[in-house]
């Protein structure tokens, strides 16, 4: 049986319905350092965490300060801290027989900037985060949100760099992650990344890894748990994933990592520390 023509089709061929944009050049320096990131050897956890009582303890330092603090800076905070305790994870490899171990963390976080009208993640470095109580992060984290200044100077160059063929591009980021000390400078020791995709409910994301160890910080969700005096009620979960490279950090170190972060968090202990310094 013939096929009858299909009367939606636009006429003469043309194809209507769509938009050509410019491929935004901060796009493009991602896909570079993924495929360069592609070659780690990731190990992934997946973790759940008791949140209430750590979003409870929020809540209650912002009506006594009258200041904005943001769940992630305390997740930030308590994440550098953990490293801090065993800065091992965070070593970074320099040649085949030696690694560097960095003694406070320089945390990349990602911060949104509208460039060419499309909002663009940009890594922003918080120094000695594991020294910082969340309320300072959490003003750093603000300021590199309105701060455009750094990241348009940075892409002036980018049309010069981009005329260089993407595996001389490539070549040129092994060389620089190949150095720890440069590494520390233009990218931090340690990640953090709220993907904030999964609106409300949990959920996790597994990333591409471009240090030793980074934080993924996926949804927060309510589901029945048990309470103070062993009562089932209502509790908030986050959903957090801990990568590492497993040519630099093992099996037995990571759960002990997750295990001293777990009690970081679900205990708020960054805020309990910091409100008994002031």
């Amino acid at each position: 049986m013939p096929s009858m023509p299909d009367e939606t089709a636009p006429k003469g061929g043309a194809i209507r319905g769509f938009r050509t944009l410019p491929y935004v050049a901060a796009q493009r320096q991602g896909v570079d350092w993924n495929e360069v990131m592609s070659r780690t050897h990731a190990i992934h956890g997946l973790v759940e965490l008791d949140v209430t009582a750590t979003r409870k303890a929020i809540h209650e330092r912002r009506r006594a300060s009258g200041k904005p603090l943001s769940f992630t800076s305390v997740i930030v905070a308590s994440f550098a801290r953990a490293i801090a305790a065993d800065p091992s994870v965070q070593a970074f490899r320099k040649g085949r027989g030696r690694v560097v171990v960095f003694e406070d963390v320089d945390m990349t976080v990602l911060v949104e900037h509208e460039l060419d009208g499309e909002l663009v993640p940009v890594p922003h470095i918080i120094r000695r985060a594991n020294r910082k109580p969340p309320e300072v992060i959490d003003r750093e984290i603000a300021l590199a949100r309105t701060e455009r200044r750094p990241y348009a100077r940075a892409m002036r160059f980018a049309p010069l760099w981009f005329l260089l063929p993407a595996a001389v591009r490539r070549f040129a980021i092994r060389r620089l992650l190949a150095n720890p000390q440069w590494r520390r400078l233009y990218t931090g020791t340690a990640a953090v990344t709220a993907v904030s995709m999964f609106g409300r409910g949990t959920g996790w994301g597994v990333p591409f890894i471009s240090h030793s160890i980074g934080l993924t910080v996926g949804g927060i969700g309510r589901r029945p748990g048990i309470g103070a005096g062993g009562k089932i009620e209502p509790r908030e979960l986050v959903c957090l994933t801990v990568s590492v490279d497993h040519d630099v950090v093992n099996g037995a170190p990571l759960a002990r990592f997750i295990s001293r972060f777990r009690t970081l968090v679900e205990t708020a202990a960054v805020l309990n520390a910091d409100a008994s310094k002031s």
